[in-house]
């Protein structure tokens, strides 16, 4: 099992940046590959991206490529969403979640936390 908890979101203006933190406990955080996801007001959850083991590999949405970095810290037990560039259309729950196989399903979520990117 891990658990994970969110942390770091907000109200920013558009052009603005952000950085959220994903803290994991439980299991060694290095076993997993960790994404981020994210669900805006009547639409469905979407993938944001992804990093590997150690932080070596990462894939990114075509809507977020280029403004977006994921980074992880494995002594910390912790991965980062750094969002640049944020546009309204940014506006959404973010989620973290972990998964063991990198082909596999992600088995574990955070509760999520809230970023408002305003015009």
């Amino acid at each position: 099992q891990v658990q994970l908890v969110e942390s770091g979101g907000g109200l920013v203006q558009a052009g603005g940046s952000l950085r959220l933190s994903c803290a994991a406990s439980g299991r060694t955080f290095s076993s997993y590959v960790m994404g981020w996801f994210r669900q805006a007001p009547g639409k469905e959850r979407e993938f944001v991206g992804r990093i590997t083991y150690s932080g070596g590999n990462t894939r990114y949405a075509d809507s977020v490529k280029g403004r977006f970095t994921i980074s992880r810290d494995n002594a910390k037990n912790t991965v980062y969403l750094q969002m640049n560039s944020l546009k309204p259309e940014d506006t959404a729950v973010y989620y973290c979640a972990a998964k063991i196989r990198l082909g596999g399903e992600y088995n574990y979520w955070g509760q999520g936390t809230q970023v408002t990117v305003s015009s």
